[in-house]
């Protein structure tokens, strides 16, 4: 029984014995989308003078001061500081007191226990330990405000020390 369009119509509804539809008549009558893009006419998000506005905008969140690196997430990249010095000692340590994309967590204490000599019986007795626990450096715990990952600490003097962190040239 054949309907409209006779037997041409048929064959293209029966799949091939494969199962993969079947390829086009001529290949040549596709076009690639190299063929459709003009490149004699710049892409209206290309911007020259991009570079120069990156600069001057740093140049203004720095104020003019000079930084040792520029800090990232380990985890997401996300820049975490602009201006920062680098540890004398720990040469992958930085200090910064103005930050970005970072949050300090309240709800947890780090505790840097003071130097002291071997503990004496009198020194228990007297209460002198428990001097010194109020002596210990207390430090908060810095994280990735994008990512939660912990960065590096917070001290009673309000300055950032960052440990887990990637450094770029600034």
């Amino acid at each position: 029984m054949q309907g409209v369009g006779g037997e041409h119509a048929a064959s293209q509804q029966r799949p091939t014995e494969s199962g993969v539809e079947p390829r086009p008549e001529n290949p040549w009558e596709l076009i690639s989308s190299d063929d459709e893009i003009d490149y004699s006419i710049k892409p209206e998000f290309y911007d020259p003078l991009l570079d120069e506005k990156d600069e001057q905008w740093m140049n203004k969140q720095r104020k003019g001061r000079t930084s040792d690196a520029v800090l990232s997430c380990p985890a997401c990249f996300t820049t975490l500081c602009f201006d920062c010095q680098r540890h004398e000692k720990y040469v992958t340590q930085y200090r910064a007191m103005f930050v970005v994309n970072c949050s300090v967590r309240t709800d947890q204490i780090l505790r840097e226990p003071s130097k002291r000599k071997r503990k004496s019986k009198k020194l228990i007795d007297s209460g002198k330990i428990q001097q010194d626990l109020h002596n210990d450096v207390i430090f908060r715990p810095v994280c990735c405000s994008v990512c939660s990952t912990e960065v590096g600490a917070f001290d009673k003097d309000e300055v950032y020390h960052f440990i887990n962190v990637i450094p770029s040239n600034s």
